[in-house]
């Protein structure tokens, strides 16, 4: 391909080449790697692939908040109301950060409670029973917040569903009540990271 030289319009480059799309310049080939150059942040476009991300960053987050009653009056775990989040994973590899934080009341104020976490309908994980705190009272209503969090490894790139379980420690009178007269909220967010 010959370079035409003119005196009045310049240097013309041919269109195309070897390896190269039409109007390229001649000898760069399809994939160039940038060195010490600099790019405007306005002139990229496009996504980053999820392989390339780092361990660590967080891929994607999902969010659940509830300010609906949910009274539990027995030792039968019970699903807190609209306390529950479904991720999908983008890579198997991933790691889900379950993060939890709750709003509660007891009556009686001595009236333990213990929260489970589910996954896909069965125990992931049992976060224990709280401390029997009567609150200056056996006859008190006492009002909580706790907050969880945990680090799951699905192994999948499935619709995975989190959610929170409540029941009371003791079979006693009185009940646990999460979101009492709607003036509190409870939240469980799920964080996808890469692995």
């Amino acid at each position: 391909m010959p370079l035409i030289l003119d005196g009045t319009t310049g240097v013309t480059f041919p269109a195309g080449g070897l390896g190269n799309p039409a109007s390229a310049v001649v000898g760069l080939t399809d994939t160039q790697t940038l060195t010490n150059k600099s790019v405007v942040a306005t002139q990229l476009t496009g996504t980053v692939a999820v392989a390339r991300l780092p361990a660590g960053a967080v891929l994607q987050v999902v969010n659940a908040i509830t300010t609906t009653y949910t009274g539990i009056t027995g030792i039968t775990f019970t699903a807190i109301t609209n306390l529950t989040a479904t991720i999908t994973p983008t890579s198997a590899t991933s790691k889900i950060l379950v993060v939890i934080s709750i709003g509660e009341w007891r009556t009686p104020g001595n009236c333990g409670a213990r929260f489970s976490i589910y996954k896909n309908g069965s125990v992931l994980l049992n976060v224990g029973d709280e401390v029997n705190w009567n609150g200056g009272g056996s006859g008190s209503t006492v009002g909580m917040t706790y907050a969880y969090s945990y680090l799951d490894s699905p192994a999948t790139t499935s619709a995975t569903t989190y959610a929170l379980f409540g029941r009371k420690v003791q079979n006693a009178s009185g009940d646990l009540q999460i979101m009492p007269n709607g003036n509190a909220h409870s939240t469980i967010q799920l964080l996808e990271i890469a692995a």
